[in-house]
């Protein structure tokens, strides 16, 4: 075990101990190779959330999965958009000259780009990224509309987002102001709805083609992955 395993331990039992108070299994971490407990992660706690090694969290080992299943990385000819992008993955694509990232406040991310109207011109990308990003957007339709514009005729938006499984529709109450209400409502203050099952549905409507990737339930608990979660592919159609 590192120094820095240790003292994240430390830290995670002074936080909250009660998530070393039940029998646990060592995890695999895809993206730095740790392997060993996780520790939780999130209020209120998940428990096993998050790689005590490279502070990833359930969502990033998930995309990472993905992106080594799909060949997608470096030196591969594709043009790439990244919205919000994961540590690990802008590191990995780092200094490849078909990647382009883009945060609002992100540090070593200088593209700003506004999702509900990019500066890009139609057909300009393979891939465009957006992990939990479009729950943070008040039109969310508008920006899957521009996803769709910016993409080549084949391309593909690779997306994520927090989902409700038990709500069949999506929930979204502009009515609801308060921080702790919205937080209460929407899992964050800043969230501006929670998916449902209708997600995909809504991809559909802006157009795209979808597949559905989610990993085997052994290899959920074997990364420390949400129950179900899953990356949609959204395909522009040829």
């Amino acid at each position: 075990m590192n120094i820095r395993v240790a003292g994240q331990y430390v830290r995670a039992w002074l936080k909250d101990w009660r998530q070393f108070g039940h029998r646990q299994l060592a995890r695999d971490c895809p993206i730095c190779g740790y392997h060993g407990l996780f520790v939780a992660a999130g209020h209120p706690p998940r428990w096993n959330a998050r790689c005590p090694n490279c502070d990833s969290r359930e969502r990033h080992r998930l995309a990472c999965l993905y992106y080594d299943q799909a060949g997608i990385g470096p030196g591969k000819g594709l043009k790439i958009l990244h919205f919000a992008p994961e540590d690990f993955f802008l590191n990995r694509m780092r200094g490849d000259p078909d990647y382009i990232a883009t945060d609002p406040k992100m540090p070593g991310v200088e593209r700003r780009e506004d999702m509900t109207a990019l500066s890009f011109e139609p057909g300009t990308f393979d891939i465009a990224i957006a992990h939990h990003v479009l729950e943070h957007i008040p039109d969310d339709r508008k920006a899957m509309s521009e996803l769709f514009r910016v993409l080549k005729p084949g391309g593909s938006a690779i997306l994520s987002v927090p989902q409700n499984f038990s709500r069949i529709d999506t929930w979204e109450d502009d009515a609801i102001t308060g921080e702790k209400a919205r937080v209460a409502a929407f899992g964050a203050r800043d969230h501006k709805r929670f998916y449902g099952r209708d997600f995909e549905k809504r991809l559909a409507q802006a157009g795209f083609e979808v597949d559905v990737f989610r990993m085997p339930p052994a290899d959920e608990v074997r990364y420390g992955l949400l129950r179900d979660e899953a990356i949609y592919i959204a395909r522009r159609p040829q």
